[in-house]
Parts: C-alpha cells; sequence; structure tokens
C-alpha cells in the first residue's frame, strides 16, 4: 500500500502485508462465511449425516455435532473463525442447536450478498437484520410454551429431542431418563452447574447398558492390595495434602555415626506417619481420598485398620466427593475432627469394563452424580458423550427459564411468516433486510426436508399453509414427510436455544458485513492451490476451500487432511 506525496511514494505497509477493500472485502468474507455453514449444514436434523474428521496425527472423529466438527477442522481463514464462534458461544450458552446458529449466519450472509449487489448498504442491513432479530426474539417469547420443574415427561422428551439423528439415537428414550435424573439430582438454591453431574465412558457393552450412579465414581483405585474392597455405611475423609513426611525446605545433612541413630531416625519418620493415621482411625474414618501420595509405611498402617485410602485423587473429584457425601477438605490430617467427615452407605473398588474405580454411592442427598456411558466402540462411546454433554445442557436451561418451542421448523416458519408481516411497517430499505432475514430463516425447515430425503419446496409449503391457519406447533416429521403436531409428539427444545442462536447468528453476520477492509499482515490464502499447479505441495485437491476469491478462504486448508469427508 502506498499513497503518493509529491512525486515521492510514500509505503504504509510491509511488502507482505495484504489488503482487500471494500465490496470485495465484503464477497471474500461473505464467501468465508457461507463455506464454514455449508460444511455443517447436512449435519442438521434428525436424517443428518455424520463426518469423519481425520487430524495430522491420524486420529479420527466420527461426528454430527456441529461445534465438534467446526473445531476438528481447524480453520485458520479470520472471517470463517468468526462463524466457528458463534457455534462455540451456543454450546457454552445452552449445549445444542449449534449447526443451526451456523447454517442461519452463513444464510444470513449469503442473502445479505444479493442485496449488496442491488446497492443496498451494509449499515443498511446491519440495521435491518438486527430490527428484524429483536422482533424474532419477541415473537418467540409470546409464543414460548411454559414448563413446570417437576414435569419429568416433558423434560425427558427435551432430552431426547436433543440426542435425535445423534449415535445415541437408538436408546435416546432411556438416556433421556438418565440425563433426566442426573440434572435434578444436581439442582440446588444457587441453580444448576452441570459440571456436578461426572460422565465417564466405558468401551465395552452396549448403549442400553449405560446407568446413573447417585454419587461419585472416582478412576482411581485402593493404595494397598490388604485393604478392603468395600465398606457399608463408610465416613469418608477428604485430605488436601499427602500422607508423607514433609521435605526440609533446605537441603539437610545428617551425619550418623552409629547404626543404632540410624535406627532411631527411621523409627522417628515411622512414628509420624503412625500418628497420622492413628488421628484418621480415631475420628472414625472408614475411607481417605489424598490429593497427594500415600508413604509405603502409611500404607501398610491404614490397611491394618482397615481403612480404604486413593492417593492422588483428582481436585474436581474431591470438590464432587465434598459434595456429595457433606465431607470438608482438610488440608492437614492433624486438624481432621469428626465434623469434617462426610457419609456413604456404600464405598467399593469395582470393574468397569476392565478398570477398576472406586464407586461412592448411597449418599443422602447426591448433589453430584456420575453417568456410566457404555458403547461398542470408541467411536460409538465417545458420540454418546457428546449427545449426553448436549441433552445436559438443554434440560438445564428448560429448568432454568421453563419455557420451550416446538421443534421440526416449526418456530422458524412461524417467524418468517410473521417477520414478512412486521417488514411492511418498517420504513426504507431496512425493510427489505427484514424481509431476508425472514427468507433466511427457513433455511432450517428446507434443510431438514433435503437431509430426510424429501422435497423441500413441498415440505415448506405444506409448513408455510398450516402456519398461515394459525397452527404455531405445526412442524416437519422428518421419518415420514408429513405435518404434524410438534408438541404433542413430544418434539420439543429449550426456548433459549432458538433465541440464542438467532442473537449469536445475527450478530456475526452484521459483524462480518460492516467490514469493508481487510488488511492482513501476511499471505490470507493459507494453503490456497493455484489452479494451474499440481496441487503437490498444499494436500492436494481437498485442501484450500473454496477458491475464486483471490486469496481470500485458503485458511481452511485445514480441511485437506479430511479427504472427501466433506
Amino acid at each position: 500500500m502506498a499513497q503518493r506525496m509529491g512525486n515521492q511514494p510514500m509505503i504504509v505497509l510491509s511488502e507482505d502485508s495484504q489488503r482487500t477493500q471494500g465490496k470485495d472485502a465484503q464477497s471474500m468474507n461473505i464467501t468465508a462465511g457461507t463455506a464454514v455453514a455449508e460444511a455443517v449444514r447436512t449435519t442438521l436434523g434428525p436424517k443428518g449425516m455424520d463426518k469423519m474428521l481425520v487430524d495430522s496425527t491420524g486420529d479420527v472423529v466420527v461426528t454430527n455435532d456441529g461445534v465438534t466438527i467446526l473445531k476438528e477442522m481447524d480453520i485458520e481463514h479470520p472471517a470463517a473463525n468468526m462463524v466457528v464462534e458463534v457455534s462455540e458461544t451456543q454450546e457454552n450458552e445452552v449445549g445444542d442447536g449449534t449447526t443451526s446458529a451456523v447454517v442461519v449466519a452463513g444464510e444470513l450472509l449469503e442473502k445479505a450478498e444479493e442485496l449488496l449487489d442491488q446497492d443496498i448498504h451494509a449499515t443498511t442491513l446491519a440495521q435491518g437484520y438486527r430490527q428484524a432479530a429483536e422482533e424474532a426474539k419477541d415473537i418467540l417469547e409470546e409464543k414460548a410454551i411454559d414448563v413446570d420443574a417437576d414435569d419429568t415427561e416433558t423434560l425427558e422428551k427435551i432430552a431426547s429431542t436433543a440426542m435425535t439423528g445423534k449415535g445415541a439415537e437408538n436408546s435416546k428414550d432411556y438416556l433421556a431418563e438418565l440425563v433426566v435424573r442426573a440434572v435434578q439430582s444436581v439442582a440446588d438454591d444457587d441453580g444448576i452447574d452441570t459440571d456436578n453431574v461426572k460422565v465417564e465412558t466405558v468401551v465395552g457393552g452396549s448403549i442400553d447398558q449405560s446407568e446413573l450412579v447417585e454419587g461419585v465414581i472416582v478412576d482411581k483405585e485402593r493404595v494397598h492390595e490388604n485393604m478392603p474392597y468395600f465398606v457399608e455405611d463408610a465416613n469418608i475423609a477428604l485430605v488436601d495434602s499427602a500422607l508423607e513426611i514433609k521435605e526440609t525446605e533446605i537441603d539437610t545433612e545428617v551425619n550418623v555415626t552409629d547404626p543404632d541413630q540410624l535406627q532411631q531416625f527411621l523409627d522417628q519418620e515411622e512414628e509420624q506417619l503412625r500418628e497420622m493415621v492413628d488421628q484418621l482411625a480415631d475420628v472414625g474414618a472408614d475411607v481417605v481420598f489424598v490429593d497427594g501420595g500415600i508413604d509405603d509405611m502409611a500404607q501398610h498402617f491404614l490397611a491394618e485398620e482397615g481403612i480404604i485410602a486413593v492417593r492422588r485423587a483428582k481436585s474436581d473429584d474431591l470438590d464432587k466427593l465434598a459434595r456429595s457425601t457433606g465431607a470438608n477438605l482438610v488440608s492437614n490430617v492433624d486438624d481432621i475432627e469428626d465434623d469434617d467427615l462426610g457419609f456413604a452407605g456404600s464405598v467399593a473398588q469395582k470393574d468397569v469394563g476392565g478398570d477398576q474405580r472406586i464407586f461412592v454411592e448411597d449418599v443422602e442427598e447426591a448433589k453430584s452424580v456420575s453417568l456410566i456411558l457404555r458403547g461398542g466402540t470408541e467411536h460409538v462411546v465417545d458420540e454418546v458423550e457428546r449427545a449426553i454433554e448436549d441433552s445436559l445442557g438443554v434440560v438445564r436451561v428448560t429448568l432454568e427459564d421453563g419455557k420451550v418451542v416446538p421443534g421440526g421448523g416449526a418456530p422458524e416458519t412461524e417467524l418468517a411468516l410473521q417477520l414478512r408481516d412486521y417488514a411492511d411497517s418498517v420504513g426504507g430499505r431496512e425493510q427489505l433486510a427484514v424481509e431476508a432475514f425472514a427468507d433466511t430463516l427457513e433455511v432450517i425447515p428446507r434443510t431438514l426436508a433435503e437431509n430426510a430425503g424429501l422435497d423441500p419446496i413441498d415440505s415448506l409449503v405444506d409448513l408455510r399453509s398450516q402456519h398461515d391457519g394459525g397452527e404455531f406447533t405445526a412442524g416437519l416429521d422428518a421419518y415420514t414427510g408429513d405435518i404434524v403436531d410438534m408438541e404433542s409428539d413430544g418434539v420439543v427444545e429449550p426456548l433459549r436455544v432458538k433465541t440464542q442462536a438467532i442473537e449469536s447468528a445475527t450478530e456475526a453476520a452484521v459483524m462480518l458485513l460492516r467490514i469493508d477492509d481487510v488488511i492482513a499482515a501476511g499471505d490470507l490464502s493459507g494453503g490456497q492451490v493455484d489452479p494451474d499447479d499440481g496441487g503437490d505441495d498444499a494436500g492436494g485437491p481437498g485442501a484450500g476451500g473454496p477458491g475464486g476469491m483471490g486469496g481470500g478462504m485458503g485458511g481452511m486448508g485445514g480441511m485437506g487432511g479430511m479427504g472427501g469427508a466433506m
């Protein structure tokens, strides 16, 4: 980039810099955003397909979870990354609806490009999009269906909907029941923290053998063979330090001139360890979980006392144990008292899929629980885990907000209909942006139909006609192709899944549309393959993402390793 002063050009940017301005910049960003949306679009809905993602080390992930796909794709293009952030926000806030959010963002950008070509200014578009998003959220709030926190049946339907189309679908009713019980167990006055639901995966067996343990499973085993395997009505101590002799803080040298002195020294160490164990035995501890190590001699003394001990327990496991059993975490064994002990009806070491784990069960009020997920292969178990994480998120959000909307493209069809009416009341060119927003939302029912092998136009016409007649809950049944009442069919989603998706997608689209100048310190083309080149040095034809962007979209070169998966 050079500015001319008199006859002398003034260099402002370095030679390596790359600058794209005006419509070229907008077009580049729009193409980047829509390419990301296209990458996940075929995964949407109960009949969505899966992606196989292979990273540079050869590790394979098979999934149709939008946020997982986009994270694994290793996208470099800055504009594309802003669309990826939409899915991450959706995942963090509500746990589900990541694909919908990205598809809507991509479609908003695509519709915007048509209007930009008609010389509608980007700020006018941004204003119209924002107005439409606010109106859409108000319409959804008004139409949402109230759900009571004790309505377990509806909560199970919500959990089940979140799992539809994922690897866990065949056992979704059973898993939904486990998820709802888990979330209801960890709910307290401070709200619901799904981190208190620990998800353990076990390869082996079938998904139907998954179970909910009302308590905590610690992925450790007892430290000494002579310790009991099982204790009933156990008092549990949690120690946030080690059962070892503390080393001196400065280097110390001990000169021993007599064998008796050495023996005395060892006896004293043994005595200190004995006192630690006696302290635990005196307060009545039957099980002790220690954050640090446990000296061999201390292990021997603990085994003599019949106390089960676990060393190097993770800090989050200790927090869950404290929450579940009512124990207090003590930093020094000498300070432990009766009141610091927790209680569990059963503590046992059990074999799960060939691994030994400690089960702490039968606690009075399990404010921390564990879900054991089983499956035939590692890939199956991983995908079930992702489905469960989504379900936990939507049940939590439903309990917090108490509002749901029907699935099957019903809310999007209703919004499209009402936003077109609303557009008439919006003055100026913003009206065109509101109408484009309405058209955008229909991408969801259209994609659901396409992915189910149905005719998207017929499905959309049928949906519109039902909503014209005032049927808000009418949605597309992807299995039969019929338009059915989604609420009575039990296909419902939390209101926040929809409002968050609309909010995030709109914000990302508006931000990208307002950029008219891209100044990059280096080349944005990443792994772009030149059409005349053989493609050897860029990972073959799979690399580089969509071409024709003047160095724009090559940052998706990381997709090259995915072969034909996309």
